[in-house]
């Protein structure tokens, strides 16, 4: 049974708004950062009244973590239904291409590092923090095991490995391409990947 089948008409109402905020956060977030960001911008995207929306967040940070939370649950959903048989490399490789994705629909804001208040908002944001570590701990696991399994270069220390793999979901060079190449978004993931996992060189 789905989460709407056990909710009242008026629950199921408040959770599709609840959502609809959450996507307006999100896009205005892609648009314009969290520091131009205002609850009056959201507000007008949902189409709501300003108490309206403090009736679901109280705060522009509770309502930007909640959004960051929600993403790294589609991350960590997204892992576990990866097919059991993939490769530790594989699976690395699903979950960027996923993220890139996401980011090409305006639907991954940000680097939280970028911005100071920011990363010491969310590091304030136990549910957050929580949730980062999951998903760190996760990928912490596919590098070692792609290591073992010599995929990747076991000279690269796992701590580089993984904040370059963090760097690839926030690295512009997915929005220049999306604004100025003629590449449409199946192309730019692709290369994007390639130049992710296989680098520049020529491999003829």
């Amino acid at each position: 049974m789905s989460i709407f089948g056990r909710l009242s008409f008026k629950d199921q109402a408040f959770k599709l708004r609840e959502d609809a905020i959450l996507d307006a956060a999100t896009r205005i977030l892609a648009g314009k950062g969290f520091d131009l960001m205002t609850m009056d911008d959201v507000a007008l995207e949902v189409g709501i009244s300003k108490p309206s929306l403090y009736k679901h967040f109280k705060s522009k940070e509770d309502l930007v973590g909640e959004a960051l939370i929600r993403l790294i649950d589609g991350a960590l959903e997204y892992l576990e239904q990866l097919p059991g048989d993939l490769t530790g490399l594989a699976r690395l490789r699903a979950l960027l291409e996923w993220a890139l994705r996401v980011r090409l629909t305006g639907g991954l804001p940000f680097l939280p590092s970028t911005s100071p208040h920011v990363r010491e908002m969310l590091t304030r944001n136990l549910r957050y923090v929580t949730r980062v570590l999951k998903l760190n701990r996760q990928l912490e696991k596919l590098v070692a095991e792609a290591k073992a399994a010599g995929e990747l270069d076991p000279s690269l220390p796992d701590e580089v490995i993984l904040f370059s793999y963090y760097a690839r979901t926030c690295d512009p060079a997915v929005e220049y391409l999306q604004l100025y190449s003629k590449l449409g978004t199946d192309a730019i993931v692709e290369h994007m990947l390639k130049v992710s996992f296989e680098g520049m060189r020529s491999h003829v």
